[in-house]
């Protein structure tokens, strides 16, 4: 046998059943790696610019306020001085510490230690461990601890969710010291977290779950975090505490009740029943947060890797929202599913979490950020003919400018990982990695996804031996990978979602070459209806419609700024592809000189489409999209734009004469119209959120014009024993009784608005619903006011 074959001892091996019982895997460090030239290293670019334009003592003001100090300057607006004031500072040290371990720079390094230095200043002036800019907070803990807890899932005692606000300042913290490497960060934390301790000291864990309720983000995850670093028990006990046992019961019994719960909610919760999982060694928690992700990823996320409607859960089998709807998904909801992922996979080995992954960050996350004038984006619309808006440095305060900040700083998180003894190249990104611990680096060149192939160039310090696990993704079809060390064919046997496993003795100047075949694909949305999107490899294509009608693309500070509040296009007007489903990606066609552009004119049954030229999504901003495309075959094409002609017309007719609306029940549309209440609640039925009470409950209204005339109210037939008033500005509308009389359905009653309301003249209508004695109001489905 040649003696150079031997030499290379190639061993291509699967990664076996066996092999996810093998320890965890290890992240590298970002600072182990860096971008280089590709549309991730502009991303990071550019969200470096982003940060660098936000001034940090205005990210400080509230927690400055709330310490006694003197403010350095004034508060930014918009989220940060409306109840989640300080949310962003907690995100803005996070990504200051990914920014600056992804690229060294050093005025992102000045500012990660002047914001912790400041934060310092108010946690001793604090005196008890406490940092927060939650308004009122002092007095508002105070209470908890008492025990006077008053819990909603978007508010706690009346503030806007305290516990997921004080959740970025920990993550910011933790970040700063483990990410960052700034060990002031670590007392700080230690401070925090025994101030949480003691708050909830004497608390039950009856009362602690009640409390959970609120949207809390991923407390338990950072208690997990501080236990490793600590080993002290303490904070394991208290992460399982602050572990919300409605939503993890029913993980634990393989059990699928995520309909309408408020996603983002509750992606943060399975982050850390993992952490605890990881570092308690759970079994139990660990299937649960498997079991979550399997739910979610295959059941509920559409082809960009984003999943959730309006911020919520659509139905599992029924995705019609999702295409209706201008409110697609929140980029929040990719980033905390990003994280499950790397930890999912980290413990497993399973390529699979790389394959969500690789589709989430290349089609979602890299087209949340504006790619030259920066910016982030809160809903990625899948209605066909809508379009998105950006963040600007000085207005857009929402969630998803936090974890936006963080996204396009770590893009480096999981290209690679490694073991003892391999190390696994997981993401074909351009970029170099430097292995201190065993003096190797490697360097990707690729043009990936432009090209079909990367080129791996090894520098060791001296021969050594290891196996390097090169990953199979999904979208290769079975055989078609091809990878040569040094220009010689490695044999490589696998299977779906595996990893080709080359074990030799490397030296400096080994070159591995890997081919990477993409091909075109249709895929419909996860519950069959007809709706295609095409993929090409894990690069989901789009093509922009136009790029005129659309207000408010550089949101403002408004309240509702994030949301793309342009004129719906009717969905009969949509490009329809004419196919079937099997023949649909074969008929697009590559554009010449132009990688990933496709055009798909003998499929495209409007004329006025037929020239549009698909491409990768995150090349799409500025413009009207379209992602998934409704599909018929020739004979059912005119029945298909029928149905969608009739429902569309009542739609567009009565979102015409909308005023303003509200979804009772959901977190959003009730925090953005002042939702107050006194023994109320609310519930889901039919897939539908509701809101009721035995006391009352009420919305602030939007009359900008004044021109509000009636309001719909959408109600459930079969409420029985329900009596109440409804008032709109203290005037009486209504008194209604109801017995079940209407039977299984939902239905509207729609209510004239008094003359004495529209003489009043006011832009804001205050609606108020209010239970007689020994009753309850009906379940409120929907709200709408109309001119």
């Amino acid at each position: 046998m040649n003696k150079n074959f031997v030499n290379l001892i190639f061993s291509v091996a699967l990664l076996s059943p066996a092999f996810a019982q093998e320890k965890p895997l290890k992240a590298f460090p970002l600072s182990a790696v860096r971008l280089t030239e590709s549309p991730f290293y502009n991303a990071q670019q550019t969200d470096m610019a982003y940060i660098l334009a936000m001034d940090p003592d205005r990210l400080l003001a509230p927690y400055l306020r709330e310490s006694g100090l003197k403010p350095l300057a004034a508060s930014y607006g918009n989220w940060e001085n409306t109840g989640l004031d300080g949310h962003i500072g907690g995100h803005y040290i996070s990504a200051l510490a990914d920014m600056y371990a992804s690229t060294g720079d050093k005025e992102i390094l000045r500012r990660l230690n002047y914001m912790v230095d400041w934060l310092d200043k108010c946690q001793q002036q604090n005196g008890d461990g406490y940092v927060s800019g939650v308004p009122g907070g002092r007095a508002m803990w105070k209470d908890i601890a008492a025990g006077k807890i008053k819990a909603a899932s978007f508010s706690l005692n009346d503030k806007w969710v305290p516990w997921y606000n004080i959740h970025k300042t920990y993550a910011g913290l933790k970040d700063a010291y483990l990410i960052g490497g700034n060990e002031k960060a670590r007392g700080m934390l230690l401070k925090l977290s025994d101030w949480c301790l003691n708050l909830v000291s004497g608390l039950s864990d009856t009362q602690i779950q009640d409390m959970l309720r609120s949207e809390h983000g991923g407390m338990n995850e950072i208690f997990a975090d501080v236990y490793e670093f600590t080993g002290d028990k303490k904070y394991l006990t208290l992460a399982r505490r602050f572990s919300d046992m409605a939503i993890l019961t029913p993980l634990l019994n393989k059990q699928d009740k995520l309909n309408g719960m408020h996603a983002n909610t509750q992606i943060p919760k399975v982050i850390g029943y993992m952490r605890v999982a990881q570092v308690a060694g759970d079994d139990s928690w660990r299937d649960a947060s498997r079991f979550f992700w399997e739910t979610v990823v295959n059941n509920r996320t559409v082809s960009i890797g984003g999943n959730s409607v309006s911020e919520h859960f659509n139905p599992s089998g029924d995705f019609s929202s999702m295409i209706e709807s201008k409110e697609g998904p929140e980029t929040c909801n990719t980033y905390n599913m990003l994280k499950l992922s790397k930890e999912l996979f980290l413990n497993d080995r399973s390529g699979k979490y790389l394959d969500f992954y690789e589709r989430a960050l290349y089609n979602h996350i890299l087209s949340s950020q504006h790619p030259d004038k920066g910016g982030f984006v809160y809903f990625t619309s899948m209605r066909p003919n809508h379009y998105r808006v950006y963040s600007e440095p000085q207005e857009g305060f929402w969630c998803c400018v936090g974890s936006g900040l963080e996204n396009h700083a770590k893009y480096g998180d999981v290209i690679y990982a490694h073991d003892d003894q391999s190390l696994f190249v997981n993401l074909f990104i351009p970029s170099t990695l430097n292995w201190k611990e065993r003096k190797l680096s490697l360097t990707q060149r690729t043009k990936f996804p432009y090209e079909e192939q990367t080129e791996i160039l090894v520098k060791v310090a001296r021969p050594q031996e290891f196996a390097l696990k090169i990953r199979v993704p999904k979208w290769v079809q079975g055989g078609s990978m091809k990878v040569l060390v040094n220009n010689k064919a490695v044999d490589v046997q696998h299977q779906e979602s595996g990893y080709v496993s080359v074990k030799r003795r490397w030296k400096t100047g080994d070159v591995v070459n890997v081919h990477l075949p993409m091909e075109t694909r249709a895929e419909q949305l996860p519950d069959g209806s007809p709706w295609v999107s095409f993929v090409h490899g894990p690069v989901v294509l789009a093509a922009a419609t136009q790029t005129a009608d659309l207000p408010g693309l550089r949101a403002d500070g408004s309240r509702m700024g994030h949301v793309a509040n342009g004129p719906l296009y009717p969905l009969d007007e949509a490009p329809f592809v004419v196919s079937n489903l099997a023949s649909a990606a074969g008929a697009l066609k590559p554009v010449d000189g132009k990688p990933l552009y496709f055009t798909a004119s003998d499929i495209i049954s409007d004329e006025k489409y037929r020239n549009l030229q698909l491409k990768p999504f995150h090349e799409v901003h500025d413009a009207r999209y379209i992602v998934y495309w409704p599909i018929a075959s020739p004979d059912a094409l005119g029945e298909m734009k029928a149905t969608l002609k009739g429902s569309e017309a009542r739609k567009m007719e009565t979102d015409k004469r909308t005023v303003d609306r509200i979804n009772p029940g959901q977190q959003q549309p009730e925090s953005d119209h002042g939702f107050k209440s006194e023994n109320s609640e609310m519930g889901i039925q039919s897939n539908r959120h509701f809101r009721n009470a035995t006391g009352w409950f009420s919305y602030d209204l939007k009359n900008p014009a004044k021109d509000a005339r009636s309001l719909r109210l959408t109600y459930y037939g079969k409420d029985t024993n329900r009596a109440f008033d409804i008032y709109l500005n203290d005037v009486k509308l209504a008194s209604e009784t109801f017995g079940g009389e209407k039977g299984d359905r939902f239905f509207d009653v729609d209510y004239e608005i008094p003359e004495a309301v529209i003489r009043q003249g006011k832009d804001k209508l205050t609606l108020r619903f209010e239970a007689k004695s020994g009753s309850r109001t009906a379940d409120i489905y929907f709200v709408r006011l109309l001119r």
